[in-house]
């Protein structure tokens, strides 16, 4: 009796996506977690909700050159430049030793033209063990002034359409925030026949080295991320969220489970976690028993009457 009754508090972390479910609604980012494999030894990767793979390009891609990484106030400004292995090498070498593992594989897919974005979800197509793909086309670190797809309305329909008509399984499109309208965008990837929404992508930024006078990356700019961009990522999402009916994923500077409470009760469906994984290897994990732990503390049975119950009245 006393076992039954411990099973039956146990909160359900589980929500629907709609294309797909997820045990709990935390899922590692592109980009902070490798392939999987390198978290292996630190977390069962069992427990997560999904995995968003380091993105892929056709090719393999060397990414930029060094310095690469600044650290700043409350983030980190990266300018790592999408290397990679490439979508053969990742199929060949990597998701056999993956095989056996429950948790969803999302690969996020990456190219230098819109033609290359349809090559790769074209040869990740013939791969069954790939349960959704994330069109990264919001990446500021790959060209100067953190030019992207997700910059333009037109440009993610069009992008988003070629996606959508090439892949054969759900597509979730990750969205910048280096924009003035973010809602006319996620409206674009919408209407264009994404399934989902993710963001925010890193913001556009920049370190300087006062003793040389010279930029602290390479690239000059970067992307920053981790907790500085909390509150940006959070109004965005809520924003995007009240307006597209397809699910929302929300992201950025999540460290904590209050955190990403805060993403579900703005109207994300799940989050992603990301920078928080280079400072803590086990910070997913965590973070999904302290959402646990806030619902077992407030009798909340069930993540998915989280979701979307913000309180504008009384402010």
């Amino acid at each position: 009796m006393k076992n039954g009754m411990n099973k039956a508090k146990t909160p359900d972390l589980s929500v629907d996506l709609g294309f797909l479910k997820l045990r709990n609604p935390v899922i590692a980012a592109s980009g902070t977690f490798g392939y999987g494999l390198e978290f292996k030894p630190f977390i069962d990767l069992n427990k997560l909700g999904a995995i968003t793979v380091k993105g892929l390009y056709l090719n393999p891609r060397p990414g930029n050159p060094p310095p690469r990484l600044a650290e700043s106030a409350s983030g980190l400004i990266n300018a790592i430049g999408l290397q990679g292995i490439g979508v053969r090498a990742f199929c060949d070498e990597i998701m056999p030793r993956l095989e056996g593992l429950k948790t969803p594989i999302i690969i996020n897919v990456c190219g230098e033209t819109d033609e290359e974005y349809a090559a790769v979800i074209d040869f990740l197509n013939k791969d069954g063990r790939i349960d959704a793909y994330e069109l990264n086309i919001s990446c500021p670190n790959v060209k100067k002034e953190g030019r992207c797809p997700a910059l333009s309305p037109d440009h993610t329909f069009s992008l988003v359409k070629l996606a959508r008509e090439t892949s054969r399984k759900p597509l979730i499109t990750k969205l910048s925030p280096n924009v003035t309208d973010i809602v006319s965008v996620a409206r674009a990837a919408e209407e264009a026949g994404s399934d989902a929404i993710s963001l925010i992508n890193t913001l556009l930024a920049m370190a300087v080295d006062v003793e040389t006078r010279r930029p602290r990356l390479a690239n000059t700019l970067g992307g920053l991320s981790g907790p500085a961009v909390k509150p940006i990522a959070l109004r965005m999402v809520y924003q995007v969220a009240s307006v597209v009916r397809i699910p929302v994923i929300g992201m950025g500077g999540i460290m904590t489970g209050r955190d990403a409470l805060e993403f579900l009760i703005v109207g994300a469906r799940a989050v992603e976690v990301g920078t928080a994984n280079l400072v803590d290897p086990g910070a997913s994990l965590r973070i999904v028993k302290e959402i646990q732990g806030y619902c077992r503390e407030k009798s909340i049975s069930r993540v998915e009457d989280i979701i979307a119950t913000l309180r504008t009245d009384g402010v």
